[in-house]
């Protein structure tokens, strides 16, 4: 018998970086400047946590921040004393995503979704949705349109799917389909979405933050 969706342990991973400028969002530093690089990332991973955070008003999930650069003290005057913070760790993003994999899955959790701060379509409702299609499906992702993905959720640790992936290539969703396909697992995707990375990126964020004003900037 299925569990309630509130019953499951149900657990969001935020992968971000520290907004220091000149080594956040570099691909916008043309465009933005050092500085306005590193606001536009101080930005979108406080939209997405106070996404989580509305999630949290309508289930019983838990999350945590996963972060590179700076240090929990910077994290946490940053960010406040509220939240969870660990540090991404070394290796590649496939190895630093199965770190925290297994940390979440070693400590009970029964749905785990992962999900950096790139993507401004990532909304609660969209994580509501992912969590709600882990319970008849092994992986849920988040198809990216430069080929990866924005979001990967599991409800059973399988670290075959973060090996010998093209990290940063077209390549990444694909390779990762398939060998879930190798392993017989059953996936389905949730709407396809533009990260913003580049300059000609920015109208996306600018449009979320025109709909969005006068909310999660007040959290």
């Amino acid at each position: 018998m299925l569990k309630s969706l509130n019953s499951l342990k149900q657990h969001l991973i935020i992968f971000t970086r520290y907004p220091e400028p000149g080594k956040t969002k570099t691909r916008l530093i043309p465009a933005l400047g050092d500085i306005g690089a590193a606001n536009l990332q101080k930005q979108m991973t406080e939209y997405t946590i106070f996404q989580a955070k509305e999630l949290q008003k309508a289930t019983t999930i838990s999350f945590e921040v996963r972060f590179v650069g700076g240090n929990l003290q910077l994290m946490q005057d940053w960010l406040g004393l509220a939240l969870v913070y660990k540090s991404q760790g070394e290796g590649d993003l496939g190895e630093r995503m199965m770190r925290s994999l297994e940390d979440a899955f070693q400590s009970g959790m029964e749905q785990v979704i992962i999900i950096g701060t790139d993507c401004p379509g990532v909304n609660s409702q969209l994580l509501a949705s992912a969590f709600e299609q882990l319970r008849t499906c092994d992986i849920v992702l988040g198809p990216a349109l430069d080929g990866g993905y924005y979001l990967i959720g599991l409800r059973h640790l399988m670290l075959e799917l973060f090996a010998n992936i093209g990290w940063g290539t077209p390549q990444v969703l694909q390779q990762t389909v398939d060998i879930a396909q190798k392993f017989d697992l059953s996936h389905i995707y949730l709407p396809l979405l533009s990260d913003v990375d580049y300059p000609e990126d920015l109208p996306i964020w600018e449009q979320t933050v025109n709909s969005e004003v006068g909310k999660w900037r007040n959290e």
